[in-house]
């Protein structure tokens, strides 16, 4: 399916140079080491700063940081990272938190920098793999889950996606959307019963929140949305990238570990949850800090109404 996203250049992001002297300053002596030069990650969809930084000594790390009164609430995302990463196991794919720094003004992040490069898109089938590898070692270490890794459930946290299909009108690029909204809206209601779990879940695992290392490692990464949820619930929401590119993820779904033994009905509930929440997403004004969130949520609208409806019959 046709994406116009330029995955991997999406973010329009607070710089390291804009950062008061003060609070560089303060970012130097956490590192051990004056900062010599930054380098702004483009990915993602949120306006905070987050870059690698090199200091002086050669050492690199990865640092983020949102104002408290100009982007509170991504200052509070990223306090809830730093609280989520903390907690982490040891073994979890991800990069560890250093340190974090908080007052009225700045939330700020140290988390380890890794040797990695986003994955590729379009997906590529074995980078895939490794993903989804990553998840099952996920699932293996965050079960039962770390209560500060996910303080709330799935159900809890995707309430206001359920609500969404009240939102969602006609849509003629959509075939099947008039004809099956009640049904699907009755889907996604029901997915509370089979998305709930004691796994920590991520929720947001995308080709821009995973870093892949030469030597075969993977890392996710952006852990400020984790919850508790069904084990199997991250695996189909990363197909949801590769499905849009064209890879095959029904046989995935029937082969990987966490996926194979789910029944079919419970994936479509999750999909048409899924695809409420992005169809009603679309739809809201543009952010000015964000100008491709609405052309990713609609590019997603169409790959989950369009697997559902082939999963359903529907087409």
């Amino acid at each position: 399916m046709l994406q116009p996203i330029p995955y991997g250049a999406t973010a329009r992001r607070l710089e390291w140079s804009f950062l008061p002297p003060h609070l560089r300053d303060l970012v130097g002596r956490r590192l051990g080491s004056p900062v010599v030069s930054a380098a702004s990650c483009p990915g993602g969809f949120t306006p905070g700063m987050a870059s690698v930084l090199t200091c002086a000594d050669g050492s690199r790390h990865f640092v983020k940081a949102a104002s408290v009164k100009a982007q509170r609430v991504f200052a509070a995302s990223y306090a809830d990272e730093a609280r989520r990463l903390a907690a982490l196991p040891a073994g979890v794919p991800a990069p560890r938190l250093r340190w974090w720094h908080a007052d009225e003004d700045w939330v700020v992040l140290g988390i380890e920098h890794v040797p990695g490069e986003l994955a590729r898109r379009p997906w590529d089938l074995d980078e895939l793999e490794r993903c989804l590898d990553a998840l099952e070692d996920c699932a293996d270490l965050l079960t039962p889950a770390p209560p500060a890794v996910a303080p709330t459930t799935f159900a809890a946290d995707m309430a206001d996606a359920v609500a969404g299909w009240a939102e969602v009108g006609p849509d003629p690029d959509l075939p099947g959307l008039a004809a099956h909204r009640a049904e699907a809206a009755a889907l996604a209601a029901a997915h509370v019963e089979v998305t709930a779990g004691d796994t920590a879940v991520h929720t947001d695992v995308r080709d821009d929140n995973l870093l892949l290392g030469p030597l075969g490692e993977v890392w996710l990464c952006d852990w400020n949305f984790a919850v508790r949820g069904a084990a199997w619930v991250d695996t189909v929401m990363l197909l949801l990238g590769p499905r849009g590119d064209g890879v095959d993820v029904e046989s995935l779904l029937a082969t990987r570990a966490l996926t194979r033994e789910v029944p079919a009905d419970h994936v479509d509930r999750l999909l048409a949850l899924l695809a409420g929440f992005f169809l009603a997403a679309r739809e809201r004004p543009v952010p000015p800090t964000s100008p491709w969130l609405r052309a990713h949520q609609d590019w997603c609208a169409q790959v989950a109404w369009a697997w559902l409806c082939e999963r359903r019959g529907w087409a």
